[in-house]
């Protein structure tokens, strides 16, 4: 009754614009009007016996009883006309319409759309926080209007956003010994054909590093991972402390690459793209190919935020009247100066360099330099050091998501989201404006779907984030300011950031509860793969990446982070997902797609090289929008309970066999993987005998049909844990998480994972074991109590 007894008569969907309701769904909404002179009314509003004049108290009785019978025999007559006219769930003519109006909204997508929507909104550069970027929210928010939708509006925050300072570039120089600036690194890229006149392109930098003039010998950290620096001190007895290091784009997250620097003393980190992972072999340079050029230069967000969305105001959205922190004990903001540059500009950097040979192979990328780890340069240039010029200036700036709504006809109170970001670092020829384009098409779609009477039975809300490429920030300003409604409403949320990586095959991030959705779905879109133009998307998907686990089913990957999901899944417990298309993971061995986050992401990048037909966009529109329909048509929600208890056995064995390493300690210290393992077979029955009952359900009892959607909406919620993950209070998941070491990797059962990391090392050996006792215990009882929210309802 919830979603209609807290509405307005103005706000309750007409006829007409609910569309061709069946019947039996305006029957719960007749016995409540029934009701709602009488149920909705307060004791202090119903009227006095003053306020009805001086009536002879026996003839307000008689009117009263004769009032009341004819309310409860009305309310009986509309109990039964209703419940015999109810449709029986989607079975014959119901399923043909409801399939058939799922092929209608693929129908109504179109490749040449997609195509225009991503020419026109790549004009120009949209970083967060510029006009530019408002201008495109502006026109986003207009056609999201033509198209139908119910609403389209503008939600600002206020955060701390960062950006060059023009009148005073950042750049890298050699000094010689006398501290002259001998080599300086460029200062901007050279544009493409076609760009030269393009106003509002920012120099390349990275975001939120601090200001500083420093000088120092350099010293090459490989891609700068947690392992690269224990190479260095433990087993090469190199010592960063005090000096710069030059680190290679690539394999983890730039913001773990500068946290791990900080930890190991560097005052300051150069940032670099690697021909080895940003030049694929055999093909040219943008724009002859869709090869990084020697002068493009990846820019990017150091931080390192772990969910807290703005850094000065965590855990709250950032509107006129929260507090802020001083920028100086902003959350996640780096201590050390950092700046990119251009593989041209590293090769100068590294080509002397002394010190240690690169200890093996890994170490070794495409550039003609010997790279030796330093510290400083080698024979003749020995004296000559490295120094950084750092300008960036951090300001609080106002941003802007759009945000649309079409209000289910049913369920108006259980939502699901479709979102992805358009903010990008300069035209954003990829990411993000490949899904910006799909998000504009798919609204554009369901907006038809509406005008010719179709309506959800549960509310899609669509979302432009805006200010992604800083930290996710958009998208987590607004779910801390909707947490309380979305905990209670918010049935799924899908990512629709870039659509395409790559153009060889598809990949899914999601939960496990959407997998079969998934599979479902892939099945009946057509495979835009060359050589599959007769087989469906899930055909070319398993054929091109199946499954390590089960090879006759295509790869899901477990969702990290690094895009606009992660508040609604890693924090609130809403269940994700996200799809798209990628490079081939066995042959393509550079890191995602060459030209990522530089000058050179143009609408011709896409056009000429990865999708000129368009067709690849167009199935990732047609999944994504796939997976919003039946999240929010299909009377039962969609998920899966039982592929979840799978997966739970899988990561619980993964930790297990991790643990085994260290028997010994195992034996000593006592701890045992018994509860956790236990909790998953307990939770393992309860799926089993959640979906026996489900598949015996009454689709006509419309209150058993709601307890256990709601029994499957709150399922991922009860796998959160309120106080959050060691160290990371905004990363709630107990399942999944980014991992600590690389925030675009997700790992299973973080807690247990990050308490046995390096746990050797530990100094404390029976405190570092208690705390993986500690968390073993928190994964079971998180397990355990899931597996309860899945028990029938007394």
């Amino acid at each position: 009754l919830a979603p209609w007894a807290g509405r307005l008569p103005s706000q309750r969907a007409s006829p007409a614009s609910r569309g061709a309701m069946p019947r039996g769904k305006v029957a719960l909404c007749s016995w409540l009007g029934l009701l709602a002179p009488w149920a909705g009314r307060l004791p202090s509003q119903r009227a006095s016996p003053a306020s009805r004049g001086a009536m002879p108290r026996g003839k307000v009785a008689l009117c009263s009883w004769l009032g009341l019978f004819a309310l409860l025999a009305l309310f009986a007559l509309g109990i039964l006309v209703g419940w015999s006219v109810k449709p029986g769930g989607q079975s014959g003519r119901h399923t043909d319409a409801y399939q058939d109006a799922r092929r209608q909204l693929f129908a109504e997508m179109k490749a040449a759309n997609i195509k225009e929507y991503l020419r026109s909104f790549t004009k120009f550069p949209h970083v967060a926080g510029t006009e530019q970027n408002l201008h495109l929210a502006k026109e986003i928010q207009t056609q999201w209007q033509s198209f139908g939708l119910d609403t389209a509006e503008l939600v600002h925050y206020d955060v701390l956003l960062s950006y060059p300072n023009e009148s005073a570039p950042s750049y890298v120089a050699i000094t010689d010994e006398h501290g002259n600036e001998i080599f300086n690194t460029s200062l901007f890229e050279a544009p493409p054909p076609g760009y030269e006149n393009v106003s509002g392109v920012l120099p390349p930098y990275n975001a939120f590093s601090p200001q500083g003039v420093l000088t120092a010998d350099l010293v090459y950290v490989n891609y700068g991972r947690t392992e690269d620096f224990f190479k260095l001190e433990r087993e090469m007895g190199v010592n960063c402390t005090g000096k710069i290091v030059i680190a290679r784009y690539g394999k983890i997250f730039r913001g773990n690459k500068v946290k791990n620097a900080m930890l190991a003393g560097a005052k300051g980190i150069i940032l670099y793209s690697d021909p080895a992972d940003y030049c694929a072999p055999g093909v040219s340079p943008y724009p002859d190919g869709w090869n990084l050029p020697g002068g493009g230069v990846q820019r990017g967000n150091v931080l390192n935020l772990n969910g807290a969305g703005d850094p000065l105001t965590p855990g709250y959205p950032a509107k006129e009247y929260t507090f802020r922190y001083e920028v100086d004990d902003g959350v996640g903001i780096p201590k050390i100066p950092v700046h990119p540059i251009g593989y041209h500009d590293a090769e100068i950097l590294l080509r002397f360099m002394g010190g240690p040979a690169a200890p093996d192979k890994t170490w070794k990328g495409g550039l003609n330099v010997s790279y030796n780890i330093g510290p400083g340069f080698s024979g003749s240039h020995s004296t000559r050091k490295v120094r950084m010029h750092v300008h960036t200036i951090r300001k609080l700036t106002r941003i802007y998501n759009v945000i649309g709504t079409i209000k289910g006809a049913v369920e108006c109170d259980r939502y699901i989201i479709f979102g992805g970001h358009r903010d990008s670092w300069v035209f954003g020829g990829i990411d993000p404006t490949t899904g910006a384009a799909v998000l504009q098409e798919v609204a554009r779609s369901f907006g038809q779907m509406v005008k010719k009477g179709w309506r959800p039975r549960r509310t899609i809300i669509f979302a432009s984030w805006d200010a992604e490429e800083f930290g996710l920030l958009g998208s987590t300003e607004w779910a801390e300011e909707n947490a309380k409604i979305l905990h209670g409403r918010a049935v799924a949320y899908i990512n629709t950031d870039s659509s395409i990586e790559g153009n060889y095959t598809l990949r899914v991030d999601c939960s496990p509860l959407l997998s079969q959705l998934v599979y479902h779905l892939t099945k009946e879109i057509s495979s835009p793969d060359e050589g599959y133009e007769s087989k469906s998307l899930y055909d070319s998907w398993l054929e091109k990446d199946p499954s390590p686990e089960n090879p006759h089913l295509p790869r899901i990957n477990k969702l990290g982070s690094g895009s606009d999901f992660e508040a609604f899944f890693q924090r609130l417990g809403i269940t994700s997902g996200r799809a798209r298309y990628t490079k081939n993971r066995k042959l393509d061995k550079y890191s995602s797609y060459p030209v990522y986050h530089t000058i050179y992401e143009t609408f011709e990048l896409v056009e000429r090289f990865y999708d000129p037909a368009f067709r690849k966009q167009l199935a990732v529109a047609q999944i994504r929008a796939g997976l919003v329909y039946e999240l929010a048509d299909s009377q039962i929600i969609p998920f899966n309970g039982q592929d979840y208890a799978e997966a739970l056995r899988s990561y619980a064995q993964e930790i297990y066999d991790l643990a085994q390493k260290h028997k010994t300690e195992l034996a000593t210290y006592e701890v045992s993987f018994d509860p956790l393992f236990a909790s998953v077979a307990n939770f393992t029955a309860a799926a089993a005998d959640f979906h026996q009952r489900l598949s015996q359900l009454d689709k006509n009892n419309l209150l058993a049909v709601r307890s256990l959607n709601d029994q499957l909406m709150l399922l991922e919620r009860a796998f959160t844990d309120p106080l959050g993950l060691p160290g990371r209070r905004f990363y709630r998941h107990v399942i999944f998480a980014p991992s600590n070491h690389n925030k675009y990797a997700g790992v299973s059962f973080p807690g247990i994972y990050d308490a046995m990391f390096d746990i050797s090392s530990k100094k404390d050996q029976l405190k570092a074991w208690q705390e993986v006792k500690r968390q073993i215990s928190i994964a079971a009882f998180t397990v355990q109590a899931a597996a309860g929210t899945l028990v029938a309802v007394a």
